[in-house]
């Protein structure tokens, strides 16, 4: 497999997917966001569909959910639309793939995880009607999380310290990961109302998933994990026997939120909500497939990091440099080994989901 579909910006996995799509004779669907990108470029969720509308199966491939870790992703879409293997399999099975090229590109252009409202989008698909979810622990060590100076004061990291020793790790990981509605400022937000990416992803699903039977969803991320492994964590709601497709798809590995089994904890507002929502016609099963990078405590500290800077615009070039090429690390391993294992193992994982919608 040839890395070289790796980019080194989004500007370049922009253009990358755009020239595959079109050698591969495939339009384009572009949603353009209201802003531009870091570099001045245009941005946008750009949709292709390989298959006809009418297909009965339809195989969700997508991208940058959360911004930065868009690298992998969009390597991986841009891989498969120049894979004639894959493509020849697709219409043996009768299969329709839609990639869906950088959710959040805004994210993805400004080396940020999250959308430029600060919202994570994967926290961001809940009922803006009901009472927002309470995080009660979060709201306890927020102001640790994000602190006024960076790096934090002594006085800081003992304080987290001593939370985790109090509560434990995993009881940190998932106060601070699981979502939290009360602090725009602070990490994982899911936001006061729908994001543009999350209203965009709607539009999309009402176009292109509302005539099929069985719908499948493979949603590419890094950051989780031991560095290398692309973890297949259920991401559907907590039905055991939907669970046991995904299992019968994917193979046993397959983790879950609700049982304890998965590196991510219980998280609110996830995004494969709108699959139920505005596909209810169809039968449906998927993954997030999470590549590991760096220690998750390394990774929390860039993401710490990185929400102090921008709460501070004020910073000095030379620390905002830092900041960035540490988060940057978090979700990218920028070497050989790691891109191929990306590749190799997703495109595994797409032909077990075409085997699983043809059975």
């Amino acid at each position: 497999m040839d890395t070289a579909v790796f980019s080194e910006s989004y500007a370049e996995a922009r253009g990358k997917f755009l020239a595959a799509a079109e050698a591969a004779g495939l339009d384009v669907e572009q949603h353009t966001h209201p802003l531009l990108g870091r570099d001045g470029e245009a941005l946008a969720l750009d949709v292709v569909r390989d298959g006809p509308h009418g297909a009965d199966s339809v195989l969700l491939v997508s991208s940058a959910c959360h911004g930065i870790e868009g690298f992998a992703g969009s390597a991986v879409q841009t891989a498969l639309l120049g894979d004639a293997a894959w493509r020849a399999l697709l219409r043996e099975h009768g299969v329709a793939v839609l990639y869906l090229h950088a959710l959040n590109p805004y994210g993805f252009s400004w080396g940020r995880r999250t959308t430029q409202e600060n919202v994570d989008l994967n926290r961001n698909f809940r009922d803006f009607h009901a009472p927002a979810p309470a995080n009660p622990l979060y709201d306890a060590i927020a102001h640790w999380l994000v602190p006024p100076t960076w790096p934090p004061s002594p006085e800081v990291n003992a304080a987290l310290a001593g939370f985790i020793a109090e509560h434990g790790f995993a009881a940190m990981q998932a106060a601070v990961t699981g979502g939290q509605y009360a602090h725009p400022e602070g990490l994982f937000y899911g936001g006061a109302d729908p994001t543009w990416s999350h209203v965009a992803l709607r539009h999309v699903l009402q176009e292109h998933g509302r005539r099929c039977t069985r719908l499948a969803w493979i949603d590419l991320h890094t950051g989780l994990g031991p560095t290398g492994v692309g973890e297949r964590i259920w991401a559907g709601r907590d039905d055991a026997v939907a669970l046991r497709r995904a299992k019968a798809w994917w193979g046993t590995r397959v983790t879950s939120i609700y049982d304890g089994s998965s590196s991510a904890a219980l998280l609110t507002g996830l995004m494969w909500n709108v699959a139920y929502e505005e596909c209810s016609q169809a039968e449906y099963t998927g993954i997030a497939l999470e590549f590991g990078t760096v220690p998750l405590m390394q990774t929390l500290e860039a993401l710490r990091a990185e929400q102090w800077l921008e709460n501070h615009p004020e910073a000095d070039d030379r620390r905002r440099a830092q900041i960035k090429r540490a988060l940057r690390e978090a979700f990218y391993v920028d070497t050989p080994a790691w891109k191929l294992a990306v590749l190799q193992q997703s495109a595994a994982v797409v032909r077990q989901a075409v085997a699983g919608l043809s059975g």
